[in-house]
């Protein structure tokens, strides 16, 4: 055990380093997460933990290191691909060569791959120029992939620079080790004062890279340039294929939108039908909602893994309070005309129950996310969707005549959620200015939105093709008001929720379907057998939408339309249903694909990176006081040093400690007269207590020989002359000294 302690701090360092590169390695199983099965991906992260783990802390011979982390990354592979329930070889004498082993050799070659890639890195990357050509090399692939895909990477570049910091840190360490063993072990004497100056140069680079302010690149970078001039726009809606590669807007098409963080661009409509609803209410139906805006679209997408709470078949679901507002129970029936595979089940806002499911889904899969009211479908596979289910929603009854009279403070007088006011650190201030203009008649939450509400609607057009080539801002909501003003459902509903947060009012992000069309009898489920029902809504790609839902205390959340030609089906207290107008244009959110959300964008204020950002902010109020604790000698003496207009002498010094032992001395009582030498005062101050002789005798002598002796005063008699006046002032304290008036002469 000892040889092994022995061995392993010899090689801190070298451990140190496999760390970080740990760390720069997941942020590259961040960005495949994802384009691979989950099983993939928890075989890869297992044969990068493994290697950097037994690299980290067996010093043994390489060869035996090789054959310990091939042993345990095959033992992971299997173990993984069973628990997932994936085919695997029984692991027997007679069978261990059977035709079923090749079940494990695609997953097998990830995990070989992402090993020896370790391996090669670890070892190859010793000196510092090696290990900055690695760390340039990361961040440059990414920020290739950041600008050429439509994942948002500015997490794993931060995740990769920070890695890199560390990691050239411990090279430089472990060469100053080898090349200067004497002075390290000196060095090695002192470890806080080491790591205490490391944590204060990183929290200077943090805290100055997050308050940094944002400045327009000077110079355009080449791909830029090319779709300037080729005419294509920079952002558009998605694709119909993979999703992750940008393409031209005229190739996307309308329908569900996965990818919510890169809003914008256009599409062209898709009638293709998704779904026939059958509803005694005509409704929206809601997918999911979005809460943090990133500068570009929403940011919180399924990469957050949202959790949530297990679905059972005809119990009640638990919901987002709406006080004591009354609601109306509908029952929705959706059968699905499309093989495509969404990650939420459709339904009226909002879903209290699952009533029935097709045989061949297990409930297992759904989880039920209270917080959005989103019914989420785990392990989305291919032909793997429920073709038919039942929900029972309960839709409020909104009191529109009692909701407009409410003051802002009868409607937040309790907490509120952080999450639906939230607005990137860089938005721009003319968006809340302009917001505050709209409404400056509003004397109610309520009323304010409305008029927001209106003011959109009436002031800017719906197209499906926005003219991008007017758009100069990098906020998607600034371009949209100010320069772009136009667009479809995701420029209008994305506006009024971050117009509505200028305001600090609570609004969220919600995307779904309009309610589609009520004379769609010549589309067919694809049974190609069972007609549909009149009276049925039938809901193509082409219906894609997105909404707001505004937060209003005990009322809930109401949902509200800001798209021109579109009217929101709610109900309220004064009418069973609200006046109907059928859409004037069809549209969609964005277009439709195969990805998952973008990881959140270098805007989002996610809860770690506050956490990294106020632990460094701790550090560096922490090395300031530090300084001034360590320089407290000095400015003790500034106030003597700028009156005396010169650095001060070890006399000026003493003379200075005994001004400040005589202040101390006349707030406990004892009073120097105008009149009197130091010398006069003292023999007075000894008559009435001569228990102080033994320290004030010395503070007088001190500073007689400072003040009238020829003889050069040391540096040391400074420090004696406060070491005694801090032993006067505990004397002092031990016995009664009657207060004093001080005498004119």
């Amino acid at each position: 055990m000892r040889l092994w302690l022995d061995k392993l701090s010899t090689t801190f360092f070298s451990t140190l380093a496999m760390l970080w590169l740990w760390i720069m390695g997941m942020q590259w199983v961040s960005f495949t997460e994802t384009i691979w099965l989950s099983e993939t991906t928890a075989i890869v992260i297992a044969a990068l933990t493994i290697t950097a783990v037994i690299e980290a802390l067996l010093p043994i011979k390489q060869g035996y290191r090789l054959l310990i982390q091939f042993v345990l990354i095959l033992y992971c592979v299997y173990s993984l691909l069973k628990s997932y329930g994936n085919p695997v070889p029984v692991m027997t004498s007679e069978s261990v060569l059977a035709e079923e082993i090749m079940y494990l050799f695609p997953y097998l070659w990830f995990a070989v791959a992402a090993w020896a890639i370790f391996l090669f890195i670890a070892h190859w990357a010793k000196t510092k120029g090696r290990v900055l050509f690695i760390v340039g090399l990361n961040v440059i692939s990414f920020a290739v992939l950041d600008s050429f895909t439509k994942i948002v990477l500015w997490d794993e570049i931060a995740w990769v620079v920070g890695a890199g910091m560390g990691w050239l840190v411990s090279s430089h360490f472990n060469r100053f080790r080898r090349r200067f063993p004497q002075g390290w072990i000196n060095l090695s004497k002192y470890p806080f004062k080491i790591i205490a100056n490391i944590l204060v140069i990183f929290s200077l680079i943090i805290v100055a890279g997050v308050n940094m302010p944002h400045v327009q690149p000077t110079l355009t970078d080449p791909y830029t340039a090319w779709r300037e001039w080729s005419g294509v726009p920079l952002s558009t809606g998605s694709t119909t294929g993979t999703g992750t590669l940008i393409e031209s807007s005229s190739e996307s098409m309308s329908g569900y939108g996965r990818e919510d963080n890169d809003l914008g661009g256009g599409f062209n409509f898709d009638y293709s039908p998704v779904m026939s609803i059958t509803s005694d209410e005509r409704s929206y139906w809601r997918g999911e909602t979005r809460a943090v805006y990133s500068g570009t679209g929403w940011a919180d997408g399924a990469s957050s893994r949202r959790s949530g709470t297990g679905v059972e078949i005809g119990e009640e679901l638990p919901g987002e309070s709406n006080g004591s507002l009354s609601t109306k129970k509908l029952e929705q029936s959706v059968t699905m005309l499309s093989d495509t595979v969404y990650p939420v089940l459709f339904g009226a806002y909002s879903v209290k129950q699952l009533a029935g499911l097709d045989e061949d889904i297990d409930p297992g899969r759904l989880r039920w996310q209270m917080e959005g009211a989103e019914m989420h479908l785990d392990d989305v596979r291919d032909a793997d969707y429920p073709k038919s289910y039942t929900l029972t929603s309960e839709v409020p009854v909104i009191p529109i005549d009692e909701l407009s009279t409410r003051t802002y403070d009868q409607l937040y007088s309790g907490s509120m959620d952080d999450a639906y006011i939230q607005k990137p650190r860089n938005f721009p201030e003319r968006v809340t200015t302009l917001a505050e203009e709209i409404t400056a008649e509003g004397d109610t939450p309520y009323e304010k939105v409305m008029l927001l509400q209106q003011y959109l609607t009436s002031n800017y057009t719906y197209t499906n093709t926005p003219d991008l080539t007017r758009k100069k801002s990098d906020d998607f909501v600034d371009g949209f008001l100010f320069e772009v003003k136009e667009g479809y459902c995701d420029y209008f509903s994305t506006s009024l929720v971050m117009m509505t947060r200028s305001l600090d009012i609570p609004a969220r992000w919600v995307k779904g379907y309009a309610p589609g069309s009520l004379t769609a009898s010549e589309y067919m489920p694809m049974d190609g057998q069972t007609p549909i029902e009149p009276g049925n809504y039938t809901v193509t790609n082409a219906d894609a939408h997105s909404w707001v839902e505004v937060y209003f205390g005990e009322y809930g959340w109401v949902p509200i339309e800001a798209t021109p030609g579109f009217s929101m089906p709610i109900l309220t207290a004064d009418t069973d249903a609200e006046p109907v107008i059928e859409e004037d244009v069809e549209e969609e959110e964005s277009a439709e694909d195969d990805t998952t959300p973008a990881s959140a964008s270098n805007d989002q204020q996610s809860g770690w990176v506050k956490m990294i950002v106020t632990a460094a902010a701790v550090v560096i109020v922490l090395w300031i006081l530090y300084i001034l604790w360590r320089m407290r000698i000095s400015l003790r003496f500034a106030g003597a040093r700028i009156r005396a207009g010169k650095p001060l002498t070890a006399a000026d010094k003493v003379i200075a400690e005994t001004e400040r032992w005589i202040r101390s001395v006349h707030r406990k009582g004892l009073v120097r007269q105008e009149h009197e030498t130091l010398r006069e005062s003292v023999k007075r101050w000894l008559q009435a207590h001569p228990a102080l002789e033994s320290e004030m005798r010395p503070l007088l002598q001190q500073f007689e020989a400072a003040r009238y002796s020829p003889a050069e005063v040391q540096e040391e008699q400074w420090r004696s002359v406060q070491n005694d006046a801090e032993k006067l002032k505990k004397s002092i304290k031990k016995i009664r000294i009657v207060h004093e008036k001080r005498l004119s002469p």
